[in-house]
């Protein structure tokens, strides 16, 4: 079978959280329609059933259709373009359609019209936002609320997300949160400084009643702190009561790792919520790429650079800034500030799955040995980790 990569979008409500997530299939020159579901098809043990919809598309137009031969899970909204269901072929896509009943997402175009006439049901249309214009979108939305839940695709900006809502559709798919939207602060805010103290603490070992001392300057902190240790994400046989039971069960180099997450929840932005979802799922996925490539005692370390990647951002200070009040491994700073490493490739594969382009994913995955099936997998594991973190 031919490699096919997935890469990720995701989609992101009035509240700024990711509600869903669109997977997009790169079959590349040499794969086929067939590879593609058989790809899908080997993602069924770590697929993320149960939890928020999973949107799923080809980056190749005509292939969409064999989709319909995979067994998708029931969280599955299989994306089809207009002109599947009236070309040639349509009579054939629209009885296994009405025979199978998957949730379909039907992308929006000229043929749109005659699509919606076939008598399929959808229950998402989809606009992407490099083919219309918000006046556009506006009119389009209105007039096939009834046949399907408006979302808008590719959005590039946070006002173009905040424009696409206005315009009445549902929920918009991008990365458009991770730009900053303003200029870098001078300096990190009161909450975002003691976090900072604790985890400089917690990296130096030193004594658990300094680092409780340091706790109680903010309640807060010490509140979120057992909330993430305690959630579902960390699958604890027991609940964590205290900072110092955290330590007894954890370990200092542990808890660093839930400190560092910590860190990241003090953000003002308000896109936090959607940032944090993506800052954890790019630390699980480099924790787990990594496994077998780097040292049993750096899997943490990954684990933090993926978690920090979006520091900047979420924190409102230059990326410099924010790590300077921080005692971080050297292989951390130097990945986060684009110096290279042997964390570097973890990184830039992490952040090649957010882009449009299979043959860069191929490319990062295979400076490490790595196959589009380990690939794959990782990023849903990393996705499902990312759920179940969520507060």
């Amino acid at each position: 079978m031919t490699e096919v990569f997935v890469s990720r979008q995701p989609l992101v409500n009035r509240q700024s959280r990711i509600i869903a997530t669109r997977l997009t299939l790169h079959l590349g020159d040499r794969a086929t329609a067939l590879d593609g579901v058989n790809a899908l098809s080997a993602l069924a043990g770590v697929w993320p059933e149960g939890g928020k919809p999973v949107f799923v598309g080809c980056d190749r137009s005509g292939c969409e259709a064999s989709l319909l031969d995979w067994s998708a899970p029931d969280n599955v909204a299989i994306e089809l373009p207009a002109t599947a269901l009236v070309g040639e072929d349509g009579p054939n896509v629209v009885a296994a359609l009405q025979t199978f009943q998957p949730t379909v997402c039907l992308h929006f175009c000229a043929s749109a019209a005659q699509a919606l006439s076939t008598g399929v049901r959808f229950r998402f249309i989809g606009f992407d936002t490099r083919q219309f214009q918000i006046n556009q979108l506006k009119v389009l939305v209105a007039r096939t609320r009834a046949s399907g839940i408006g979302i808008a695709f590719n959005v590039q900006t946070t006002d173009q997300f905040r424009a696409c809502l206005e315009a009445g559709a549902t929920a918009a798919a991008g990365w458009f949160f991770t730009v900053p939207a303003s200029a870098p602060a001078k300096a990190l805010n009161p909450g975002q400084a003691n976090i900072v103290r604790v985890l400089n603490l917690v990296r130096s070992n030193a004594d658990i009643r300094e680092i409780e001392a340091a706790l109680k300057l903010d309640v807060a902190i010490s509140y979120k702190l057992l909330r993430y240790i305690n959630s579902a994400g960390f699958g604890l046989s027991c609940e964590i009561q205290s900072f110092r039971h955290a330590v007894n069960m954890l370990g200092y180099e542990k808890l660093n790792r839930w400190l560092s997450v910590l860190l990241a929840t003090a953000s003002k932005d308000p896109m936090a919520p959607a940032l944090m979802h993506t800052a954890l799922l790019r630390a699980r996925l480099m924790e787990i790429l990594s496994t077998g490539l780097v040292d049993k005692s750096e899997y943490d370390n990954l684990f933090i650079t993926g978690a920090f990647s979006l520091l900047d951002t979420l924190l409102g200070v230059g990326m410099e800034q924010a790590l300077e009040a921080m005692r971080l491994p050297e292989p951390i700073c130097d990945a986060l500030l684009g110096g290279g490493g042997r964390y570097q490739p973890f990184l830039d594969l992490a952040r090649a799955g957010e882009a449009d382009d299979g043959e860069a994913i191929a490319e990062q995955a295979a400076m490490l040995g790595l196959t589009a099936d380990q690939f794959n997998r990782a990023q849903l594991q990393a996705l499902a980790f990312a759920d179940a973190m969520e507060l």
